[in-house]
């Protein structure tokens, strides 16, 4: 049976952290997949006008395309090199959320992501994506410093 391993990526260098550390995961594992995962933040709970709405859906699409090309294509081919098999998914949402149910959909065994590189007011408002999901995930998360 194939194990699948979720890995959140941000963009910086801490998701490059949790992309390396998957990948020698996978290499102990052995029959593994990694699905490498850009979450784009996004509340649908914002009140518009049918022009504003479409407007929207163009700009959700470019920024799919955006995170595909700059950050999930590049993850796919480090890992695909280095003879892992692996998919990119792009969403949009609460971080926390999407991976998790990305992890559900795919039967997927753990997540990894970096420590969320937030900080200050913000992070003691809002708290962190990575705190969110490490209390909120169906499956093991393993947060890479």
């Amino acid at each position: 049976m194939t194990t699948k391993l979720v890995v959140g990526l941000d963009g910086h260098e801490t998701g490059e952290r949790a992309l390396a550390y998957a990948q020698n995961l996978a290499g102990l594992i052995g029959d593994c997949e990694i699905l490498v995962a850009y979450i784009i933040e996004w509340s649908p709970y914002s009140f518009q006008t049918a022009e504003e709405n479409a407007v929207r859906h163009k700009r959700r699409e470019e920024e799919i395309s955006t995170a595909k090309e700059r950050i999930i294509n590049p993850a796919i081919k480090k890992l695909s090199d280095a003879g892992v098999k692996t998919e990119g998914i792009v969403r949009h949402g609460d971080v926390a959320t999407a991976l998790n149910d990305i992890s559900k959909e795919n039967n997927a065994q753990q997540i990894v992501v970096a420590r969320s590189s937030a900080g200050g007011f913000t992070k003691r408002i809002f708290g962190s994506a990575t705190s969110n999901l490490v209390m909120s995930a169906s499956v093991p998360v393993t947060v890479v410093a």
